[in-house]
């Protein structure tokens, strides 16, 4: 597995949202673990995960719980592995989604989140949203504190503009480490965000990193099939998966991406480790950068 860093932290190239192990359509448990396993067997050293990432509105954490006892379960060596967390969204439980980035909900957040992941201190914490009702400054002024007391090592901050970057790398300096924006071969609306992170030293984590790429007859017989983009065309002389192709494009987008696929079975986070040893030539390079998926 190819290695990127967050900070002084190396991690896997590629990592794995656990996000599909928890919220509607989630698998049974046995396989939810079984796909962290996976993901670790591969070489995978990143996992995000969030205390909104549940179904029910009773089971805040349901996701962070989860790794925490995939982890505790793995026959091996995860003293490397970066567990990165997330808060101020909430789930009542009717599907919606909502937003409170004030200081004080993100500082018992993160406080609860630490003891769910059964460490001292969050390898890596983000705010997973702003809250447009609470001052920017305010909610990243709250991630300060929580560096300050420890409960942090490193922060990070999600769904953001570029003028948000730059405010809040001012406010943490070094403590700022990262940038969640969806990124993907559909959706690019964040290439400016992508650009300063990179500007910054900040390692930037898609999320939603294979928008735009439907299966292809190369992932098995079942799901729909799609060949009419060069994403599917250059799978297919590779001989892999199209989603390795979308991820591999990404890994070449910038040396600070390192893309977050999510996956609800061992196989889906297999394929998608490979896709950090993939290596496209600059022809096929140019021809994704100008193909948008429909």
């Amino acid at each position: 597995m190819e290695h990127r860093t967050i900070a002084d932290t190396t991690v896997s190239a590629v990592g794995l949202g656990a996000m599909p192990l928890s919220i509607e359509g989630r698998p049974d448990e046995t396989r939810a673990i079984d796909t962290v396993h996976a993901a670790l067997d591969a070489g995978v050293t990143l996992i995000d995960t969030a205390d909104s990432y549940h179904w029910h509105a009773d089971e805040v954490g349901h996701n962070e719980l989860l790794v925490a006892r995939a982890l505790a379960g793995y026959g091996g060596d995860t003293s490397g592995v970066l567990i990165a967390t997330k808060g101020g969204r909430g789930r009542p439980g009717d599907g919606s989604w909502t937003v409170t980035a004030t200081p004080e909900h993100l500082k018992r957040a993160a406080e609860a989140s630490a003891r769910r992941l059964g460490v001292e201190a969050i390898g890596l914490y983000q705010l997973h949203k702003p809250d447009p009702a609470v001052p920017w400054a305010e909610s990243v002024g709250a991630l300060r504190d929580l560096l300050d007391a420890g409960t942090i090592r490193a922060a990070g901050i999600s769904n953001v503009t570029t003028s948000q970057i730059r405010q809040a790398h001012q406010i943490l300096g070094d403590g700022l480490v990262s940038v969640q924006n969806q990124y993907s071969p559909a959706v690019r609306d964040s290439e400016p965000e992508l650009q300063l992170s990179t500007e910054l030293g900040l390692a930037f984590l898609p999320w939603s990193p294979l928008g735009g790429i439907s299966r292809s007859s190369l992932d098995g017989p079942s799901g729909p099939t799609s060949i009419g983009t060069a994403f599917h065309r250059i799978a297919a002389e590779h001989g892999v998966s199209p989603q390795q192709i979308a991820l591999a494009w990404l890994l070449s987008r910038s040396p600070a991406v390192i893309p977050l696929p999510g996956a609800s079975r061992p196989a889906s986070v297999t394929d998608s480790a490979r896709a950090a040893e993939l290596t496209l030539s600059p022809g096929e390079l140019t021809q994704l950068d100008h193909t948008l998926p429909g």
